[in-house]
């Protein structure tokens, strides 16, 4: 279906350029799923958008060969790619929220497609067919209406509208909980049994030991291994490799560290010490948390205590209610009733400027670091404005798996997952006592993931740094936290330490989502 031989990406950075993409051989048969993995950066995104010409603004692509479905498509222009782009290849990007018009309800997104290329079907079956709850009901809304794992399956919705015998999938299930993409992974695979074809771009290595029947393994723009997906996964034989598998979190790899690469651990800061008479060890206490937005309860009867060094892991469906808790905690918005205490003083019900000399020392690390950036600043600025007049913006990139390279770029110049790691050293700068993760590791690949929980380990171990860890990953949350409350519309419904709640659930929706989470199985034979 597709055949690539000597496939080359450059882009113009100032007045250098940098090879996104070295020289890469990629051959995808009719009805197969061909997965793409590495780190951040190494090119596997640009490799699957330049399949369907969408190699970016600015780009020099060539290549010896280039064939799709046995037509040379070298010299095709933007026209060309059009009609190519819907019918023959589906693109499924990570960033939902941005790939999808806010300007339009999602039913209209979809329509599209349906309509340009004259497709069978209808919008509210296709939106079922992704499992969206209410499919009437969310095709009348907009993007920023729907919680991150709508916007996923509504993006689905809109790649496999037009019936296109090739689905490019980059991170498809990056925003969803267990439960969800379990479903999307099920979704992917009955198309798959249909004799549809798959390219999967993943950092989850569990999901690509279920889908793909080949890997690729990326680093530096260029295939370093590959090979079938049970043989590379069980025995790889690249260095680099062998890191990746080694590098996945579960109830296995708690106690100990995932990634053997030293990560810098000096920061030029002094960290802040506690404040006098802080009444105890408690960093946070919310009580009772409450959150209704007309006759709709989002939040409802909430308690949480978060204790200084403690991290705590807050789990559940995408819309369970996690992030609005995350953002009553932090002071984003106001409960419709209940308390918050902050290292032992009230924290809501204060004007922000009685807030203002305690924010430093509670910070956010969002879901979407692309709309919390400023994109008129640099990260330079970004960072410099965390750290107050203080120097040591490059030790914090360094200790996020950065280097000084990109200070001078915006966060659109950046991938994903260096954008959610220049969020989490703007988080890290004040020395915070709390820090509230809203998805902190969803965006990055399995070896840059392995060093960001190393780092916030260490940080809580060398500072007392508590953590609020909110992810969808139940791998992640078993190997970091302490305690875990599980969530499901509104109220916690199952809470304790984490091996308690995780080896043995008691409630029925506990052991729903730690049976839908997908296991690197492979690597375990």
């Amino acid at each position: 279906m597709i055949s690539v031989r000597d496939l080359r990406v450059t882009f113009p950075v100032g007045r250098t350029v940098v090879e996104a993409v070295r020289g890469v051989d990629l051959d995808i048969a009719a009805g197969e799923c061909v997965a793409l993995v590495g780190e951040s950066g190494s090119g596997k995104s640009v490799t699957a958008r330049t399949l369907v010409g969408l190699a970016g603004r600015g780009a020099t692509v060539s290549t010896s060969r280039f064939e799709i479905d046995g037509k040379d498509v070298r010299g095709y222009g933007e026209r060309d790619w059009k009609r190519l782009r819907g019918s023959f290849a589906g693109l499924v990007l990570q960033d939902a929220l941005v790939s999808l018009d806010p300007l339009r309800t999602v039913g209209a997104e979809i329509g599209e497609v349906l309509r340009i290329h004259k497709a069978p079907g209808d919008v509210v079956s296709l939106l079922s067919a992704v499992h969206v709850p209410e499919p009437s009901r969310r095709a009348k809304q907009y993007p920023h209406q729907l919680s991150g794992g709508l916007r996923q399956r509504a993006l689905i919705a809109s790649a496999i509208a037009a019936g296109p015998p090739l689905l490019i999938a980059d991170e498809p299930t990056t925003a969803l909980d267990v439960t969800v993409q379990a479903q999307i992974l099920d979704l992917l695979a009955e198309r798959r049994a249909a004799g549809e074809t798959l390219l999967l771009i993943s950092h989850d290595l569990a999901v690509v030991s279920r889908l793909a029947d080949r890997v690729l393994v990326m680093k530096d723009g260029r295939v370093i291994e590959s090979g079938d997906t049970a043989s590379l996964l069980a025995a790889p034989a690249h260095p680099y490799t062998r890191e990746l598998v080694r590098a996945v979190p579960s109830a296995a790899s708690r106690g100990r560290r995932l990634s053997s690469t030293a990560v810098p651990d000096s920061v030029a800061l002094d960290a802040e010490g506690p404040p006098e008479g802080a009444a105890d060890s408690v960093v946070i206490r919310a009580e009772g948390l409450r959150k209704t937005y007309g006759r709709h309860t989002v939040v409802d009867g909430v308690d949480l205590v978060v204790r200084r060094g403690e991290i705590v892991g807050l789990v559940g469906e995408s819309g369970s209610g996690k992030t609005t808790v995350a953002q009553l905690v932090f002071g984003l918005v106001p409960p419709t009733s209940g308390t918050v205490a902050f290292e032992g003083a009230p924290w809501t019900g204060l004007k922000e400027r009685r807030r203002r000399p305690r924010r430093r020392r509670l910070q956010f690390i969002s879901q979407d670091p692309l709309s919390a950036f400023d994109p008129r600043w640099t990260v330079r600025r970004i960072v410099g404005e965390a750290l107050a007049g203080k120097s040591g913006a490059v030790p914090l990139l360094e200790r996020v798996g950065l280097s000084a390279d990109v200070l001078d770029r915006y966060p659109r110049q950046l991938s994903g997952g260096q954008r959610q790691r220049v969020a989490i050293a703007r988080a890290l700068a004040p020395r915070p006592s709390l820090i509230i993760c809203d998805e902190p590791v969803s965006a990055l690949d399995v070896s840059v993931q392995a060093q960001v929980l190393d780092l916030l380990a260490d940080i809580r171990a060398t500072d007392g740094t508590a953590l609020l860890f909110i992810s969808h990953d139940l791998g992640v949350v078993h190997h970091l936290a302490d305690r875990v409350l599980v969530m499901r519309d509104g109220s916690v419904v199952e809470s304790g330490p984490i091996d308690d709640v995780f080896h043995h659930p008691q409630h029925e929706y506990t052991r729903a989502l730690l049976d839908a989470v997908p296991t690197l199985e492979v690597s375990q034979r």
